[in-house]
């Protein structure tokens, strides 16, 4: 399957690594960077909630406007717009003018940015490739490889480093790699023009997307499960700086060293998720991966030292990684493609909404009770998921829902409708 991607694939593929070590140097960057304006964890928790929010907000408007536009233009603009956001963060904090509230505003315009380019991106993918669940798999875990790789493995280390040069220096670093993946996906072929239909208000065609979701037992099942994942991990991500500094004792330059354990961890998953689905079932992958999560974070909460944390950071990116593989993958060969840029939006408004609350939670619990206390009670959140995802994601229901698309596209061909496809350069 590996060798049916095409050449297009490849320069999503660079596009995507390139940003996304921008963003594993601003995600070691930012809470470094924060911290030197305060030590609240409520603080902290509402940080990470910002960048979160556009999707509750945003989201499902988006993905009505990525079914409207073009999805490689969107996905250019976007980019451009957060190169410039950067541009000007740089300026700011190098004149010494910003504050924990103004790093509020700008999580949540770069979050703005998010929405479309990775609403448009989900429902661009399968217009380059064909929607076989095999090779859309092996595409996302290449995708999910580059940017565990680069973005949670050379990307934090090398965001702590560059903080130590200067507070503006990673921001600017990550603004170069926003305008490095806009200018190559420009290089794209262009779409093809999409089919003339009729327009309607942007809510109702929003709330087309969100039925055809919420009707899907098993696209409910998709994105519930990181739903409930997000507000587990955002608790403890919350409060992780905090956690690796005062818990675990280790310096700025350690900290970026450990955020890498979660990314190899999650570059083996990758690597191995379309081989495990092949002996497992999709459905019984994500089952296990769901289990391997709530040990894992229970294991780092409860870590008597930096050592053992890292160990359940590299199980619990494992098991990430080997779900944002695979997930994708069902929606993206299940769903029509004039309803992939809503269902994803929708998707993905359910499973990061919780993202906010769990953050706020986290801060609020480590106050509360302890630095510790938001990987364990986030480890028994987990748990609890693992026995909802046996039954909404199963081997059966998405073979079920596999063969279902099939036949919708058979019937669609023998009828003539046209199809969105990518043009040929």
């Amino acid at each position: 399957m590996a060798d049916k991607l095409p050449a297009r694939f490849y320069r999503i593929w660079t596009a995507s690594a390139v940003s996304a070590l921008g963003d594993g140097v601003y995600f070691a960057a930012v809470p470094l960077l924060a911290l030197t304006m305060t030590h609240s964890p409520i603080l902290l928790g509402a940080m990470e909630a910002c960048s979160l929010l556009p999707w509750l907000f945003f989201g499902m408007i988006g993905g009505a406007l990525v079914d409207r536009w073009d999805r490689r233009r969107t996905m250019v603009i976007a980019d451009m717009c957060r190169f410039l956001l950067l541009v000007f963060v740089t300026a700011l904090i190098a004149a010494g003018a910003a504050n924990i509230y103004a790093l509020f505003v700008v999580v949540f315009l770069l979050g703005i940015g998010q929405v479309f380019f990775d609403t448009a991106s989900i429902a661009f993918l399968p217009e380059v490739l064909e929607r076989d669940l095999g090779t859309l798999q092996v595409a996302n875990s290449r995708l999910q490889g580059a940017q565990q790789a680069l973005g949670g493995f050379v990307g934090p280390p090398t965001g702590s480093l560059l903080f130590a040069l200067g507070r503006s220096v990673p921001i600017l670093g990550d603004a170069v790699s926003f305008l490095f993946s806009s200018l190559t996906i420009w290089t794209l072929p262009k779409s093809a023009p999409k089919p003339a239909q009729p327009r309607g208000s942007l809510l109702r065609e929003a709330r087309e997307g969100a039925a055809y979701l919420l009707g899907n037992r098993l696209l409910v099942g998709m994105a519930l499960r990181p739903a409930v994942g997000n507000f587990a991990f955002m608790g403890a991500s919350a409060v992780l700086v905090l956690f690796v500094k005062e818990t675990l004792h280790l310096g700025t330059t350690a900290f970026g060293l450990y955020l890498t354990a979660n990314a190899i961890g999650a570059l083996v998953g990758t690597s191995f998720a379309p081989r495990l689905a092949g002996k497992l079932g999709t459905g019984g992958t994500l089952t296990l991966t769901a289990v391997v999560e709530a040990l894992a974070l229970l294991g780092i909460g409860l870590s008597p030292n930096a050592w053992v944390a890292a160990v359940g950071e590299t199980v619990l990116g494992a098991a990430m990684g080997t779900t944002m593989g695979l997930g994708p993958a069902v929606r993206q060969a299940i769903v029509p493609d004039h309803l992939m840029g809503r269902v994803a939006a929708t998707g993905r408004l359910i499973n990061l909404s919780a993202g906010p609350l769990g953050a706020v939670f986290g801060g609020w619990l480590a106050h509360v009770a302890g630095l510790r206390a938001p990987f364990i009670v986030g480890a028994g959140i987990l748990a609890a998921m693992a026995v909802v995802a046996a039954r909404m994601t199963s081997n059966k229901r998405i073979d079920a829902a596999l063969a279902e698309a099939a036949e919708r596209r058979e019937r669609e061909a023998a009828e003539g409708e046209p199809a969105t496809a990518v043009a040929m350069a």
